[in-house]
């Protein structure tokens, strides 16, 4: 994910989407002709489902990295065996170099000063099937084709072997050096990209903005680092009481099956550097299935606190949570006591699916940032700030990792989730006037005050076409539709219909149409009209009250919908003996007409005026949210 604070880019546009039929019994959405062909060939079904022809590849990686703080070089080797099950005969494969993003020349989306550059990626040596092959990747490109000796025909798998190298870079975002003695190594290995049933080969280049899509891999990771350095890293340590001195182990077992806070390693244990194993070199041995990467950072005066958690009430199942960070840093101390409440209430709550990780680890870095397992996240000096930004993170988990979201393309298929869930559990840990007025101010006050024609592209436009816009889009947007969804069904449909479309696409690559369709089949019902609503079209929040008339039933009040957007609808009655009253109306008011709708304000009491409370869905023109009844 672009970091939760990073700001929006700059630039490009896409021409509004069309409505064109879609496939027989499939809500009449466009469809790019890419995504259509996947419909036609049965990779993927109308209703939503994975197609009875769909398929995915995958690889195991054995990587072996090392890194000795303060030197720079980071050096690694990885044996590779990736598995074709399509059905196309692959002449080559695409790789993914991100490390090339710091090389002068790379294009980027942002500056880039010294401390950012270096000189990328270095292939120290290359071989297929055992083949010696050409090292020459040269350039600062993030992506490489590379031809195969030998075509890789479907359901055949090849094995490669890949050494290389690279400075790790001074200035730390995602990935870099926090410190001198403190690394965080994210995107850190020749991977092979996703070939996927829909576009191919993925050859997006990483820009630095936008972010990323993975095939789900099973990874050893060996890390080797200097005596009294500590590694933290996504998956199950493997050899605790091997790169551990006894003591250290047996607290971090402890922590495993404790609620209670353990300090595995304190600032005075560190400082008698009798916390790892006392050779040159120990090499911590990590193990992760059915993920979509692999993360880990390193440090020699960090501070490392654990506990764990329930994270599966029915089978008593927990989840260790971690945090890695400088002593002197007041809001990580309470990062595990945080990542317990977060783990356990998205199991419990929302989205309501048990934590699917053995662990969540929270890393003190620069990026707010999240990885499998793991969380990079800057200091803050606001403690409620702060829970909210590894709240955001840990959200991820589910979106884009428990299903392999393309970031690339559709970010607000995770980012709009995750700003989803990072409000609703704001509601739990802080009230809910205290969270939605956050929410108002971080995610809507900016988008709506924003009038340029970008901030209007459909939320459908691919991510990676989008400059200005991409924030709004992926985030504020994207968010409020799944809010305006889950009033319009009520908690208990739209949690059915979430959990079917987590259920249908785990460990899977999803596409919006298929979170559309799947959300339609689930609830019943044809939500075209709303996915088209909120999706296609150059919308925004405007909604203006144009009349109000006495009748026999009542006032009846009529709301023209300027902006576009089917949002809900809060309309405050004054009454004239002093009294107030407010009537909700879901985002289905706008199902039949969704230029205007009325709203009847049953007869009794005398009706002196009535205006809009737009909540979360702040207004574009307020001046025409009040009306005085006559």
């Amino acid at each position: 994910m672009t970091s939760l604070l990073r700001p929006a880019a700059v630039g490009a546009l896409l021409a509004a989407a069309l409505i064109q039929p879609a496939a027989a019994q499939a809500p009449s959405l466009y469809q790019p002709r890419d995504i259509k062909r996947a419909y036609d060939k049965g990779t993927r079904a109308p209703d939503g489902r994975p197609g009875p022809k769909y398929w995915q590849n995958r690889a195991r990686y054995d990587i072996t990295v090392q890194a000795a703080p303060p030197a720079r070089d980071i050096r690694g080797r990885e044996t590779i065996t990736y598995f074709n099950h399509s059905p196309d005969t692959l002449k080559t494969l695409v790789f993914r170099l991100i490390q090339n993003i710091h090389q002068p020349g790379a294009a980027r989306e942002g500056d880039a000063g010294a401390d950012y550059l270096t000189s990328g990626v270095s292939i120290d040596s290359f071989s297929v099937a055992g083949q010696a092959r050409p090292t020459a990747w040269a350039g600062p490109a993030t992506v490489k084709a590379v031809r195969l000796p030998r075509p890789l025909a479907p359901h055949d798998s090849v094995r490669m072997q890949v050494a290389w190298h690279f400075p790790i870079s001074v200035q730390s975002g995602r990935e870099g050096m926090i410190d001198k003695t403190t690394y965080f190594l994210a995107y850190f290995y020749p991977r092979v990209a996703v070939y996927d049933d829909y576009a191919g080969w993925d050859r997006l280049p990483f820009l630095d903005s936008k972010e990323f899509y993975n095939d789900f891999n099973d990874y050893t990771l060996r890390v080797q680092a200097p005596a009294n350095y500590i590694v933290w890293a996504t998956g199950t340590l493997q050899n605790p009481k091997q790169v551990l001195q006894p003591a250290f182990a047996k607290k971090l077992s402890t922590s495993m099956t404790s609620d209670e806070l353990v300090h595995v390693a304190t600032a005075a244990d560190l400082a008698k550097k009798n916390v790892t194993a006392q050779k040159p070199l120990n090499t911590w041995v990590w193990q992760a299935t059915d993920i979509s990467d692999v993360t880990f950072g390193l440090s020699d005066h960090y501070v490392w606190d654990a506990a764990s958690v329930i994270v599966d009430p029915a089978t008593k199942r927990r989840a260790s949570v971690q945090a890695a960070f400088a002593d002197s840093t007041k809001d990580f101390h309470s990062s595990v006591k945080f990542g317990q409440n977060a783990l356990g209430w998205f199991s419990r709550h929302w989205p309501g699916v048990p934590y699917p990780f053995p662990k969540m680890t929270a890393f003190q870095g620069f990026a707010d940032m999240e990885y499998p397992m793991m969380v990079n996240d800057s200091p803050q000096g606001d403690m409620k700030f702060a829970q909210l930004v590894q709240d955001h993170e840990i959200a991820h988990t589910y979106f884009p990792f428990y299903m392999g979201i393309n970031e690339s393309r559709y970010a607000f298929m995770d980012e709009g989730w995750a700003t989803t869930f990072e409000l609703l559990i704001g509601r739990a840990e802080n009230g809910a006037a205290a969270a939605d007025d956050f929410y108002r101010k971080f995610r809507v006050v900016n988008y709506i005050n924003d009038r340029n024609t970008a901030q209007d592209l459909p939320i459908i436009t691919p991510s990676s076409e989008l400059k200005a816009g991409y924030g709004n889009n992926s985030y504020g947007k994207a968010s409020l539709s799944y809010l305006a969804l889950k009033d319009m069904l009520g908690d208990e449909l739209f949690k059915k219909c979430l959990h079917e479309y987590m259920a249908r696409w785990h460990s899977k690559h999803p596409i919006p149409w298929d979170y559309f369709n799947t959300m339609s089949s689930a609830a019943g019902q044809d939500l075209s009209w709303f996915f088209q609503n909120w999706f296609f079209t150059n919308n925004y929040i405007d909604l203006a009250l144009t009349k109000a008339d006495k009748t026999a039933q009542g006032t009846v009040v009529t709301v023209k919908n300027v902006g576009g957007f089917a949002v809900p609808v809060d309309l405050k009655i004054d009454y004239a003996d002093g009294s107030t009253e407010t009537l909700h109306r879901s985002p289905e008011l706008w199902r039949a007409n969704q230029q205007q709708a009325t709203i009847v304000v049953p007869a009794g009491k005398a009706v002196r005026s009535v205006a809009f409370d737009h909540g979360l869905y702040l207004d574009a023109d307020v001046k025409n949210d009040r009306l005085a009844v006559e």
